[in-house]
């Protein structure tokens, strides 16, 4: 299925790009995300006049991506949970719990921005969560871990 993206895609491409993609990839995610739509000669010419306006919009996101970033690089979380005599959680510290200390911390931060390749945090401790605003805009949460009192 060829498309025409409409913003920056990560491992795909930006803004204009006229990209090939398998249909279930463009149908179901890309086209109703509104990041792309596709290349038919009336959506070329229909980008091409508004190419100015999109790319207007998304300096505007990653200005706003880019400011973000430096307010959570700030943050340090410290979220307390019960744990075992070894360090061991009985639980687990999982994106929405992070999400929303950042959230009670006053600092906006979506579920789906928080990467956590390596899972939940099973362990008492200091972890940098790896947060990603924006296709080109990553950031560092500091997390720490301790038992409750």
């Amino acid at each position: 299925m060829q498309i025409i993206l409409l913003e920056n895609v990560e491992n795909l491409g930006g803004l204009g790009d006229q990209v090939n993609v398998k249909a279930g990839y463009g149908r179901n995610f890309l086209i109703p995300k509104h990041k792309a739509v596709a290349a038919t000669e009336e959506n070329i010419k229909s980008f091409d006049a508004r190419r100015a306006e999109l790319q207007q919009v998304a300096d505007v996101k990653l200005s706003e991506a880019t400011a973000r970033a430096a307010k959570i690089s700030a943050l340090d979380i410290t979220l307390s949970t019960k744990a075992g005599e070894e360090g061991k959680l009985f639980g687990s510290i999982t994106v929405r719990d992070i999400a929303e200390a950042a959230t009670a911390r006053g600092v906006k931060i979506e579920r789906g921005e928080i990467k956590m390749p390596t899972g939940p945090i099973r362990e008492l401790g200091e972890f940098e969560i790896d947060i990603q605003l924006h296709s080109e805009v990553k950031t560092v949460l500091k997390v720490g871990v301790i038992a409750e009192a």
